[in-house]
């Protein structure tokens, strides 16, 4: 593992306000999330958001990938392309993932919405996906090692009789799109580095209903999707350790994910 970057002030500063247009991005397009939209229409809305407030979206051509922002629906763990053919329908539950780039600064965050009735059973799935982020975020603060994130994680999906997908991790953030440290969403307790004030990451599990594996679309070479076509959900935020526990940079508040 490489170095573990401690942001200064004003870094920190420019980091909060980029999380803080990419948590207003997902807010913004809240609005359009409906039945009947592409997941192409979906990605215009959100580059022209961030090119209006001065930001440009960070996947954009990020090792080749095609749009601007990652959005996977049903058994797409992440990483799923937008496109005109994908129109959302009832029944649907979706991940919206954008990271911008404002001043230099990297901001990284995704939610889920549902569309219409979905089964109670990907309801529950959602909505425990959900709470797995906000246990795993408790568990930051400086001298607690990152491994608990993943420990929390991981032993409540697990009691919930779910799987935590180990292919794809959280990921240091701020000065670049990926930094140290990896982030993982199940891990042995009190294993990996110890968490310091002015550090900066990604917490985001995916959880599924089905098996944990991930198998990459041979065609596009991005969208993951569950082995067993089961559902899977994500949530994400990015964190800043403080001096006494920890700021959710990417939080802006409460919308309505469940259309």
């Amino acid at each position: 593992m490489g170095k573990i970057i401690i942001k200064t002030p004003e870094q920190i500063e420019g980091i909060r306000k980029s999380s803080q247009l990419a948590g207003n991005t997902l807010k913004n397009i809240s609005n359009y999330v409906k039945e009947g939209v592409s997941t192409l229409y979906l990605d215009n809305l959100i580059e022209e958001y961030m090119r209006d407030n001065g930001a440009i979206p960070a996947t954009l051509d990020y090792h080749g990938y095609p749009k601007s922002s990652c959005i996977s629906l049903n058994d797409v763990i992440c990483h799923g392309i937008p496109n005109e053919k994908t129109i959302l329908k009832e029944g649907d539950i979706l991940n919206i993932d954008v990271t911008t780039i404002l001043d230099g600064y990297f901001g990284d965050t995704s939610t889920m919405f549902t569309i219409g009735d979905v089964t109670d059973e990907a309801a529950r799935l959602v909505e425990d996906t959900e709470h797995a982020l906000y246990l795993g975020i408790e568990q930051v603060r400086p001298g607690n090692y990152f491994g608990n994130i993943g420990f929390a994680i991981g032993r409540f999906a697990q009691a919930k009789k779910y799987s935590v997908v180990y292919e794809f991790c959280g990921h240091g953030i701020g000065l670049e799109f990926h930094e140290e440290p990896q982030v993982e969403h199940i891990a042995a307790r009190n294993s990996g580095p110890k968490m310091k004030e002015g550090m900066i990451f990604t917490i985001e599990p995916m959880i599924n209903l089905g098996k944990a594996r991930a198998v990459v679309d041979e065609n596009d070479g991005w969208t993951a999707r569950t082995v067993d076509k089961k559902l899977s959900a994500q949530f994400e935020h990015t964190i800043l350790v403080t001096k006494d526990g920890y700021e959710i940079l990417t939080d802006v508040g409460d919308y309505e994910i469940f259309r």
